[in-house]
């Protein structure tokens, strides 16, 4: 049906197709004898710098988890070109792929709706440390997170409880974690009289009337933020996301991934939009949480159309997050405010507020994570262009993903549909969807048409993983065959039988 891809040319007619299926598994790891400009220019296996972390003291970091902030101690100077090799390092075999879901929801007191104060917040966080085996994440005496494994819990800036789930091998896997978590949580929670909503953005509440989380990292962010955007505390305090990380075995096979989830991040900005309101009415979007990043500080968001230039590569994106102003540095459990300054200073010893003193691998991991584009390179992929929504839908964004992603022909198929979108046509798209949803205009048809023809590039994906894990595509296949949007769902019972009260929003997307 769609019709909106005309004059596409292949992709494979341009760069080099990498099947990753046939990379080798003898895996070079004399990465310290090359410049990044002659690791550039090899041939784009799989390459392992353990060896080379551990003779320079580096601590290895599992792909698809969460950012650490434990001291990593270099034996020398880091150089731009131990940056390359870290996000290097993130190349594994297609065997070794992973998938790790992180999502986030909105706590709130069932009795008045009102945000969870922190005091709650610790006590459910101590709760389900004692009834379910966490470690506690302490910052000074207040507790901020937990531990299991390598799963987490995490507190966002107004308390929005994050899991930052485990690198899993099916999405079976992810969604029993998902399950296993909301049981916890809900089994502690519920005693309390707390509840959770899954959506894109608080619905009812004022800035002012959310608590701020006793972490030093968000008190920098929340000074700064005013300075760089109109909408960066919105960000911070009344936003919810479902991301997925995903690995790549190639810096190839980065770039292509890259670029395509590049170019449907609005695709799934659309199915996922869920963020219709704003201090008890509706705001004007289908996902508010997405136009919120369109202002909130352009030096470190946004589309990157640099990715599809011909030069790119882990390089290229060095240099751009050398680019980012910096937030923190973490020393002697501590957040020491750079904001505003420069990690390229930072490596010659010339921070200002840290004179003389030179970073590591972990700081540089941390300014990653401050890093907030539609898809964001670590030592995996983060597809971050979704809204926070009901459990169903937190297991099929990793399926929407994954099936697109992971499988060879759908990825080549997504890459040669969208080879001759321009920068000028994907900035719109990211611009205009939070408004449209999948009834955005492009070429000569809609959004909704470019997701009938990924969804089922997305189920093929998934039917040859041999998992039977098409089911998980339940949630955005009824949207897809509607064209209604979750938002659009909720405005019209907004409108319909709620009587203009947003309230009964709390009880239809309670977890």
């Amino acid at each position: 049906m769609a019709l909106v891809y005309q004059g596409a040319v292949p992709l494979s007619m341009h760069t080099e197709t990498v099947r990753c299926e046939a990379v080798s598994k003898e895996i070079s790891s004399n990465l310290s004898f090359l410049s990044s400009n002659s690791v550039k220019k090899t041939n784009p296996l799989c390459l392992d710098t353990t060896k080379r972390e551990r003779s320079r003291g580096f601590r290895t970091i599992v792909a698809a988890s969460p950012p650490t902030e434990d001291p990593i101690v270099a034996a020398e100077p880091l150089t731009r070109e131990d940056l390359v090799l870290y996000l290097m390092s993130g190349c594994k075999p297609k065997e070794n792929w992973r998938i790790g879901t992180e999502h986030e929801k909105f706590g709130f007191e069932i009795d008045t709706l009102r945000p969870m104060k922190y005091e709650q917040i610790a006590e459910l966080l101590n709760g389900i440390a004692e009834r379910f085996d966490w470690d506690k994440v302490m910052e000074g005496d207040y507790i901020i997170g937990l531990k299991q494994g390598k799963q987490s819990i995490s507190l966002e800036p107004g308390g929005q409880f994050e899991l930052s789930g485990a690198p899993l091998e099916t999405l079976h896997q992810t969604c029993a974690e998902v399950n296993s978590h909301l049981y916890q949580v809900k089994a502690v929670a519920e005693e309390m009289g707390i509840g959770f909503l899954g959506i894109g953005f608080q619905p009812k509440w004022r800035i002012q009337d959310i608590p701020i989380m006793p972490k030093g990292r968000y008190e920098i962010m929340r000074n700064y933020m005013p300075k760089v955007g109109t909408l960066g505390l919105d960000m911070m305090f009344r936003t919810c996301t479902v991301q997925v990380n995903l690995d790549f075995c190639t810096e190839a096979d980065m770039i292509r991934k890259f670029r395509a989830g590049l170019a449907l991040q609005p695709i799934a900005t659309a199915l996922f939009a869920n963020s219709p309101f704003k201090e008890g009415k509706p705001n004007g979007y289908l996902s508010m949480r997405s136009h919120i990043w369109s202002d909130t500080d352009n030096n470190r968001t946004g589309m990157l159309p640099f990715v599809f230039d011909d030069s790119f590569g882990f390089e290229q994106y060095v240099d751009y997050a050398l680019n980012v102003p910096m937030y923190f540095v973490y020393r002697n459990n501590k957040y020491v405010d750079c904001s505003g300054l420069s990690f390229r200073d930072f490596l010659e010893g010339k921070l200002p507020v840290l004179p003389g003193e030179l970073p590591t691998l972990n700081d540089w991991e941390n300014h990653l994570t401050t890093i907030f584009p539609e898809v964001r390179l670590k030592r995996y992929l983060e597809m971050r262009g979704a809204d926070g929504g009901p459990w169903r839908r937190l297991c099929a964004l990793p399926a929407f993903w994954v099936g697109i992603l992971y499988d060879e022909d759908s990825l080549q198929s997504v890459l040669d549909m969208t080879y001759d979108w321009t920068n000028e046509e994907r900035e719109m798209l990211r611009n205009k969807v939070p408004k449209f949803g999948l009834k955005t205009p492009f070429r000569d048809g809609y959004v909704k048409h470019i997701a009938e023809d990924v969804l089922k590039l997305a189920k093929d994906g998934l039917e040859k993983r041999g998992f039977k894990e098409t089911g998980f595509l339940n949630e955005v296949a009824e949207v897809v065959r509607t064209g209604v949007t979750p938002a659009e769902r909720l405005l019209e019972m907004y409108h319909g039988k709620w009587g203009q009260n947003v309230d009964p929003v709390f009880e239809e997307l309670l977890y």
